[in-house]
């Protein structure tokens, strides 16, 4: 009797200490999209620009010293006491939305982009200047200043991410974090939108390929947050706070108390 209690007591242990070990299952993404499966993608959105938004317009033609009448000028960024060597993105001043969602443009005045794409506003500032006759075959090119996307939670290297295309899926932001950690939960992140003048929630699966590609957030829009959620193995290896990890030391320490109150149980037994 002796022996087999020392023998299931021995194994509850080992299971106790292995369960905390336990790998984290669904790691695989689009797990069920095979070769040559064909899914049918929704309209796909591009970015428009929104209230606050800062945007840089470059208006260039056969006549450089005309065409400098229609660009900011180009300012140095001072960092800390040193001015920084930007690139001539960076370096080109930036328009500010207002809240009507207005830009004022040199020369021609309040020009609306609220709720249009880089080609539209581009399209928008040459139809202008061409109906005004200020300029003759101008070229407009229109680039995001400040906008960006928020990765957090557990990725390799959560923080902002600048929005450098038209089209900026949950994929393309999650391979500029580096990826996700092994204890990131793959199948529930979390999308935080602002829509209406509210903070609406969205879960993605990205496990679930078919179901990823068709959702509303598969495709971002500038201050979306995503967060991914760590796994039950994350959760298990933080202290009380929260703010430390439990390292292997922590877990052989706790493994060697475990045994040790077994020898001592089954010494009483006996």
């Amino acid at each position: 009797m002796n022996h087999k209690v020392k023998f299931y007591f021995s194994l509850i242990v080992v299971c106790l200490v292995f369960s905390s070990c336990k790998t984290p299952q669904n790691i695989r993404y689009f797990q069920d999209i095979q070769a040559g499966s064909e899914i049918i993608l929704p309209d796909v959105p591009m970015i428009t620009v929104q209230p606050q938004d800062k945007i840089s317009i470059v208006v260039n033609s056969k006549d450089p010293e005309l065409t400098s009448l229609f660009n900011l000028p180009v300012v140095a960024h001072r960092i800390g006491s040193e001015y920084s060597n930007l690139n001539s993105t960076q370096q080109i001043s930036s328009y500010s939305v207002d809240a009507e969602g207005n830009i004022d443009f040199p020369i021609l005045g309040k020009v609306h982009v609220a709720g249009l794409n880089r080609e539209q506003i581009a399209a928008t500032i040459k139809q202008k200047l061409e109906a005004a006759s200020l300029i003759k075959d101008p070229v407009v090119t229109v680039e995001f200043a400040n906008l960006c996307v928020s990765v957090l939670g557990e990725v390799n290297r959560p923080g902002r991410i600048s929005i450098d295309r038209d089209r900026l899926t949950i994929i393309d932001a999650i391979s500029y974090a580096g990826d996700l950690t092994i204890q990131g939960q793959r199948e529930d992140v979390l999308v935080m939108r602002e829509e209406n003048g509210k903070q609406v929630a969205y879960r993605v699966n990205l496990c679930a390929g078919e179901k990823l590609l068709t959702s509303p957030v598969y495709y971002l829009k500038q201050n979306d947050v995503v967060y991914v959620v760590p796994n039950d193995v994350r959760a298990r290896q933080s202290t009380v706070n929260g703010n430390n990890v439990r390292t292997t030391s922590f877990w052989i320490s706790l493994a060697s108390l475990l045994t040790s109150v077994g020898v001592l149980i089954t010494n009483i037994i006996e």
